[in-house]
């Protein structure tokens, strides 16, 4: 798990990759993860998104486990 601070002028952009605390924020604000549904190939899942009502149509939504499984692989980090 790593978390990063960075300060950009009045704004504080805060990095991690801990997936507790990823969902945590995504559910308290009612984001559901979902996938670009044109990036998608053989079932798996694109380019990763937190979707949050309204549902965007563009957006197909997947479970945390799919969602973490191609976050750990693509080595990314939430902003």
């Amino acid at each position: 798990m790593t978390q990063s601070h960075t300060k950009v002028g009045e704004t504080e952009a805060h990095t991690t990759t801990d997936h507790n605390a990823i969902r945590h924020w995504a559910e308290s604000r009612h984001g559901r993860p979902a996938t670009v549904e044109a990036t998608e190939e053989d079932g798996h899942a694109g380019i990763l998104r937190i979707d949050f009502d309204p549902t965007d149509e563009g957006l197909d939504r997947i479970g945390w486990d799919e969602f973490f499984r191609k976050f750990d692989e693509a080595d990314l980090a939430f902003l």
